[in-house]
């Protein structure tokens, strides 16, 4: 009871509330400590599964901050208070709070803008005064700003209205039906099977016979391809692997006694029935044959580094970033591992060295890869991880590298980790929030790939005419010296459009008892422009000026108003008469504006206009008298 009172000032603070009994605060306090804790156990916010659960409890705390008045993240400050109460007691707490208070702060971040938004369109359904809210705006709310059915339920029910459930369901359901209709090409390629379940012995071949089961053309189920003709083949027994798991399916040839079947992609007609995809490039094949299957070895071998690589990455993001590193998604082929992954932020420059030293450390050792089959559960508390969403039999495979990493995995792997060779990142990114993506090579693929960047180093190095290990120091000399004649360049310009600008005085024309200046400055960029114009406002009072030049086929404009004539001329309105002509638009305060246009001939034209301009606005009032 005394924790969650301490969490309850907590959050009061936080809202800027000085009562204690707003049941809002309760909400909060709540959902805090549950929001923590799935977080802890590596839970991040997402759109499936446990991170949808997570992201309803988060977006249902802001709700009741935001009701609170509390339009500013707020949600994420309380983690420190629940540390302060909890932590001792669960110090893997502790040691996340941090990386907790971030995924928390992004969440809020993320929301708050919709949240405002969605309320305003929410307040304004509710406003009718109608008992019951109508399916199409829960949809809306749902689908447009991420609501979720019950947030929207909270909020009505403490106004004493009703949802239209029954509304809400037609309008999921029509948008489920145009998403069908959408994807009804690419569901057209299911093929119907209903023959024998696939032997797959590619773990231990790369070749073997087979007979064919199934043949298909266009879809269709057919009783023989002939030379030419693209389809689908099934056969009894493969060492062919179909794409699972996030292993590309393996390619090579089919070999009959009447022809010849290039398999380009391996894919799973069903759970345990295999496709092989491609085109019979020369003779023909019939129902029954008796077939060669060959992979091609090459392709199959650099995928099995960079899978049993990937293996080994994951269980040293977990070692180096944290045990909240789970698997988000994988792509492994011949060229490269593709490996997502739930963390919050980049990975340093100093992470990847470490996670590159442990997964090439653990190469060197040349552990013994097992595979094992065993019960589901047995699996897990044998220790092995089991993410990225699959679905398990009671019996699952379950592959083993020493004491460096247990998962389980359907796919192909190397027999020791020393026959992967070498690891190495070749880039990181973001591809979601709270989603990391890494890419990595192997074998030959990594040593091609350091040997390119070697040659790029080389090349960088014989241009800068320094040794390899001095270019960045020669970078650093270079880059001082352009920021130095960039900083000359602008002084000379100041001095130029000083120049200039002393000659423009002559240039200017009286209007109705003001100065009017409409000119060019050769070779001036916006800032030498804006110096020129203060300069000239100085010496011109009261004076309307617009300066203009050209650079890349681009119009650069600045227009001046001095203070005497803003209350009938407006710098805005000046440059955006000029910037019009010239294909463009501008604007800024009343006294000083700029403007862009991309028709640099109009401009002699355009600048001619403004002692016109001028004047009819001026009309035939007078000046007060500056003492000039």
């Amino acid at each position: 009871i005394d924790l969650f009172q301490d969490l309850i000032r907590a959050a009061a603070r936080e809202t800027g509330q000085r009562s204690l009994h707003n049941p809002s605060l309760n909400v909060i306090a709540d959902h805090i400590r549950a929001c923590s804790f799935l977080i802890v156990d590596g839970v991040i916010p997402g759109n499936e599964g446990r991170g949808y659960v997570l992201r309803r409890i988060v977006r249902r705390a802001i709700r009741h901050g935001y009701k609170l008045g509390q339009k500013q993240p707020f949600f994420y400050r309380l983690v420190e208070d629940l540390d302060v109460a909890m932590g001792a007691a669960y110090p893997e707490l502790s040691e996340a709070k941090t990386r907790v208070a971030q995924i928390l702060r992004q969440e809020e971040e993320r929301f708050a803008e919709t949240l405002e938004h969605g309320m305003g369109v929410l307040e304004g359904a509710l406003a009718s005064g109608e008992k019951l809210l109508d399916g199409e705006t829960v949809f809306k709310l749902y689908d447009t700003f991420g609501f979720p059915v019950d947030l929207t339920g909270d909020v009505c029910r403490e106004r004493g209205v009703m949802l239209d459930m029954a509304g809400f369901e037609a309008a999921m359901q029509a948008q489920r039906e145009r998403a069908r209709a959408a994807s009804r090409f690419s569901m057209a390629g299911g093929l119907a099977y209903t023959g024998d379940k696939t032997d797959f012995v590619g773990y231990d071949r790369l070749e073997s016979r087979g007979r064919v089961t199934a043949l298909y053309r266009e879809g269709t189920a057919v009783g023989e391809l002939n030379a030419g003709e693209t389809g689908v083949v099934v056969l009894d027994s493969t060492p062919f692997y179909a794409e699972s798991g996030g292993q590309v399916g393996d390619r090579g040839e089919l070999v009959g006694p009447a022809g010849t079947f290039a398999v380009v992609d391996t894919q799973k007609i069903q759970a345990d029935v295999f496709g092989h995809h491609g085109a019979q490039s020369t003779g023909r094949l019939k129902l029954g044959d008796e077939l060669g299957a060959r992979l091609d070895t090459v392709a199959r071998g650099r995928t099995m580094l960079n899978h049993s690589a990937t293996h080994l990455m994951h269980a040293a993001l977990r070692e180096v970033l944290g045990k909240h590193v789970q698997q988000k998604g994988s792509l492994v082929d011949a060229n490269r591992t593709r490996f997502d992954f739930s963390h919050s932020q980049p990975v340093s420059a100093e992470e990847i060295r470490r996670i590159e030293a442990r997964v090439n450390d653990a190469i060197r050792r040349n552990i013994d890869v097992q595979a094992r089959i065993m019960k589901f559960d047995a699996a897990i508390k044998a220790g092995a991880l089991a993410f990225f969403g699959d679905k398990y039999g009671e019996e699952v495979r379950v592959l083993s590298m020493g004491d460096v990493s247990t998962e389980l995995c359907g796919g192909t792997h190397v027999r020791r980790t020393g026959d992967i060779g070498f690891f190495k990142i070749s880039s990181e990114s973001g591809v979601a929030a709270g989603v990391r993506r890494i890419e990595a090579v192997t074998g030959d693929g990594a040593l091609a790939w350091v040997q390119a960047q070697e040659a790029q180093l080389h090349d960088a190095a014989a241009a800068l005419k320094a040794p390899a290990g001095e270019v960045g120091v020669k970078i650093a000399q270079l880059l001082d010296n352009a920021r130095a004649l960039e900083r000359e360049l602008a002084k000379l310009k100041s001095r130029l459009a000083a120049g200039q600008g002393a000659d423009l005085t002559l240039q200017a024309v009286d209007v109705k008892g003001a100065k009017v200046l409409a000119a060019t400055l050769d070779g001036a960029d916006a800032k030498t422009l804006r110096e020129a114009m203060d300069r000239l406002k100085d010496k011109l009072k009261p004076v309307a000026i617009v300066l203009g030049s050209v650079a890349d086929g681009k119009v650069s404009l600045v227009a001046g108003v001095s203070s005497e004539l803003t209350g009938k001329l407006k710098a805005g309105e000046l440059v955006n008469h000029v910037a019009q002509q010239v294909g463009g638009k501008g604007g800024g305060r009343p006294d000083m504006a700029q403007a862009g246009g991309n028709d640099p001939a109009r401009l002699p034209e355009a600048l001619q206009s403004v002692r016109a301009w001028v004047e009819q606005r001026l009309g035939g009032g007078s000046l007060p008298d500056t003492g000039n």
